[in-house]
């Protein structure tokens, strides 16, 4: 061999395993004529080249532009070898394996590649429902332990026939190492049970005629109006034809789901433009492996173009919630049904997405008439993922299916955090592990306060500790002692615990996903949600804190108004609109100005003398800084849910989707005159810290109510009112303290009009926003937040933004 060929080592990280990374490598090598070797280890995929030098420059630049579709490769690193070894050709070495820091795939929509398969008559896998190759397919829902091969998936009960087991051991073939391979023979097989009793479609052993007869029966009773329980890739789901009226109402009511929105799958974007304005990035989301639900703008009714759908799919909402079929199955059911179907998660109301054949069956008699499940198991829970584009980006409002459990590289100052589990918040829960600088943020796993969700949180946060070989060393949790998180994490009193404020941890959150290094100066964080504990006891949510990774410094709120009847404030808006008024007028002004009105008749239907002796009293009316109380206020004064919301954020969700958008434009427009019709806060210029204060916006409010003004405009100019005032907080804040970044938080930043009009306004006064993409702005990233808090204290990080952070327990 000539002595002028280059011998290098790259080392590839990221999710390049169980991706179809060596495969494409040895390709490539092949290509670029080029000897070595490739393997897995500990740290990701390890090269070894050897080659002309220009031959080696080619495959380097080529690397990175050919990786296969669900590789994310966080870095490549090429160093020169000083030793000479024959090689003899390319090879793919077996792996080594090690304790190391490795990414679990997440699971990938079906591929084009398998979907034309399915699709062909002469391919042997023709209309096979669990079809799936490198580049698609289950991953981490199939996964029980490491290293990932076929033995530690659920896969492991179906031996590979003759056929598959050339592909899977083929490196030229895109199987090559896929280890949910199957067909026809050796794979996972459906089954349809009807009334407790299991259906037969035997086709002479034709199990392609097999499958067609199972899915002419499920079209069938789906166009009869019944309901169907599928299992899908991470949990069953529960779906009927999204056109027939009849049939919506019967899955609402025998799931116990009155009015939140249901999901809905199309066979393609064709149809899903049917229904709905896609915007190309829109688009890109649908037809992305990851294949989320999209909320999208729907059409009216003068632009629809086909079959009405079901009213009661998204009630008080302009939004409609699609995703694409992902899996073959879902793909053969939608192409072949011909019309939309809602794909809702197969479950009772408050309870996790059913993964279990037996519990199916069993829980879900009575609510499916027919329910089709399969043989091959599911190891991990994962719900389908949401997200919503906002402002030009996507924005992640439930990660789950196709993002988790993929890792966040932390940014500069956090390569050596390790050993960090961070226990996240109790609603909309998720857990982080931070290992070697990179943090795995789980799926989304629910509400904790649910058993059966509690449960599965404790199952997965062992599943996650033996899938990336992780002891924790240090706890992270929210600085609520009574979170049920908190007192998972306090268990183990040998493990020191980190207590994080809730608000700090959405704060950081946002920071750690917009690359801010450990020792970036302090930012304005404005976190906007529900409640969280403050840390001087009392319950926050509508926060301005001044903050760095390792603390924070709170130098304004709004101002702190009663939950009346304590945790009844947050499911009864009424409530909070009483209590709004009572802390800005007399009851008997009330009523003498706007007891005409339809609130003011509203009201004097309640109890007011009992209710005014417990304000008066401090008898169960814990103050509150909420914005999340005071968007559900508003919507209570408009008459929104005002009686008692279904579930979290409903009356919020339909304020926003009542805002007429051309009043919110006009009021939030610097030059026209309009900016004065916004119903805007005051801010009390001598409190500490600093107070925004709502009092101002109820007399305007019940005054256009009194003239008959529309609840179209009112509530637009509740949306523009807000976010010029927190400008103006903002403005006034940034000259006593400097700052030029702004962090945009909290549960209530899901809220598009308040989004956006906040980005837009901070932006044009020359300030940068620091918003979510990567990760939920609700609670679901709050471990995120909690696990960098946690790192940058332990790496004796001292923060510039107060002598006073979050107290350690």
């Amino acid at each position: 061999m000539s002595t002028v060929w280059q011998h290098i080592e790259v080392r590839v990280t990221g999710t390049v395993q169980g991706v179809g990374f060596r495969p494409t490598v040895y390709r490539l090598a092949l290509d670029c004529g080029l000897d070595g070797e490739v393997l897995n280890d500990s740290e990701g995929v390890l090269i070894r080249l050897a080659g002309m030098p220009h031959d080696v420059c080619d495959f380097l630049r080529r690397l990175p532009e050919e990786a296969p579709p669900l590789a994310k490769i966080d870095s490549i690193a090429a160093t020169e070898r000083a030793d000479f070894r024959e090689y003899g050709g390319f090879h793919i070495t077996e792996s080594r394996h090690a304790a190391g820091r490795t990414d679990v795939a997440a699971d990938a929509a079906v591929c084009q590649a398998c979907l034309d398969e399915i699709s062909d008559p002469k391919q042997r896998r023709y209309l096979y429902p669990f079809t799936n190759c490198t580049h698609c397919g289950p991953r981490v829902s199939i996964v029980r332990g490491i290293p990932y091969d076929r033995a530690a998936t659920t896969m492991a009960a179906f031996p590979m026939c003759p056929a598959c087991d050339r592909e899977y051991h083929d490196p030229l073939d895109r199987r090559f190492h896929a280890q949910p391979i199957a067909c026809h023979t050796c794979g996972p097989s459906l089954m349809l049970h009807e009334h407790g009793t299991a259906l037969r479609f035997d086709a002479d052993g034709n199990a392609s005629e097999t499958t067609a007869r199972q899915l002419k029966y499920l079209c069938r009773a789906l166009a009869a109006g019944k309901i169907v329980a599928l299992k899908g890739l991470g949990g069953f789901h529960l779906c009927c034809d999204a056109t027939h009226h009849a049939a919506v109402a019967t899955l609402r009511q025998r799931k116990a789901r009155e009015a939140k929105p249901f999901a809905l799958m199309a066979a393609d974007l064709a149809e899903v433009r049917r229904y709905c304005h896609v915007s190309a990035l829109e688009e890109q989301l649908l037809a992305s492996p990851a294949a989320p639900i999209v909320l999208l703008e729907a059409h009216n009714q003068r632009e629809a173009k086909l079959l009405t759908l079901a009213s009661a799919i998204a009630p008080d909402s302009r939004l409609l919630g699609f995703m694409l079929p992902y899996t073959p199955l879902h793909y053969l059911l939608c192409h072949q049904f011909g019309r939309p179907l809602v794909m809702t998660s197969g479950n009772l109301s408050g309870e996790p997405q059913l993964i279990d054949n037996t519990e199916a069956l069993l829980k879900l008699d009575g609510v499916a008439d027919v329910i089709v499940t399969h043989n091959r198991d599911i190891a991990n829970r994962i719900d389908d993922s949401v997200v919503r584009v906002v402002a030009g980006q996507s924005r992640l409002l439930r990660r789950a299916r196709g993002y988790a459990p993929r890792s966040i590289t932390l940014p500069a100052g956090f390569e050596h955090a390790d050993g960090i589990l961070a226990y996240g918040a109790e609603l909309k829960s998720t857990f982080c592990l931070v290992k070697k600088g990179a943090a795995v943020l789980s799926q989304h796993q629910g509400d904790l306060e649910e058993v059966n969700t509690y449960e599965d949180y404790e199952r997965n946060l062992s599943l996650y500790r033996r899938l990336f070989e992780f002891t924790p060393r240090h706890h992270a949790i929210d600085l609520h002692p009574e979170y049920l998180s908190s007192k998972l994490a306090l268990r183990d009193p040998l493990i020191s615990g980190i207590a994080v404020q809730h608000h700090h941890a959405h704060i950081a959150c946002a920071m750690a996903e917009n690359g801010l290094a450990l020792t970036h100066r302090p930012v304005l964080g404005i976190a906007f949600d529900g409640l969280g504990m403050g840390d001087d006891g009392g319950l926050w949510g509508g926060e301005f804190l001044f903050a760095d990774y390792a603390g924070y410094r709170r130098l304004a709120c709004l101002k702190p108004v009663a939950m009346l009847g304590g945790e009844q404030a947050a499911r009864q808006p009424w409530r909070n609109t009483l209590a709004q008024l009572l802390a800005c007028m007399k009851w008997e002004d009330f009523l003498m100005r706007y007891g005409s009105t339809g609130l003011g008749r509203a009201l004097l239907a309640k109890p007011i003398p009992t209710l005014r002796a417990m304000l008066r009293d401090g008898v169960n009316c814990p103050l509150a800084s909420s914005a999340g109380r005071l968007f559900d206020a508003v919507a209570g004064a408009l008459g929104l849910h005002a009686e008692q919301t279904q579930f979290e954020g409903q009356a919020a969700i339909a304020l926003e989707m009542l805002a007429d958008r051309t009043t919110l434009r006009s009021c939030l427009t610097v030059g026209m005159g309009r900016q004065r019709e916004a119903y805007r806060l005051d801010i009390v210029p001598d409190a500490v810290p600093l107070v925004l204060d709502p009092g101002s916006i109820w007399p305007r409010l019940c005054n256009d109510l009194l003239q008959g003004v529309p609840s179209t405009v009112i509530a637009a100019r509740f949306h523009a009112g807000l976010i010029l005032s927190v400008a103006d907080m903002v403005e006034q804040l940034r000259h006593a303290h400097g700052f030029d970044e702004v962090a945009l938080t909290g549960g209530c930043m899901q809220n598009a009009l308040l989004l956006e009009g906040l980005i837009d306004t901070l932006t044009a006064r020359g300030l940068r926003c620091l918003t979510h993409t990567l990760v939920p702005t609700n609670d679901g990233g709050i471990a995120l937040g909690q696990a960098v808090v946690a790192a940058a204290r332990l790496a004796g990080q001292s923060s510039t933004a107060t002598s006073n952070p979050s107290l350690h327990t």
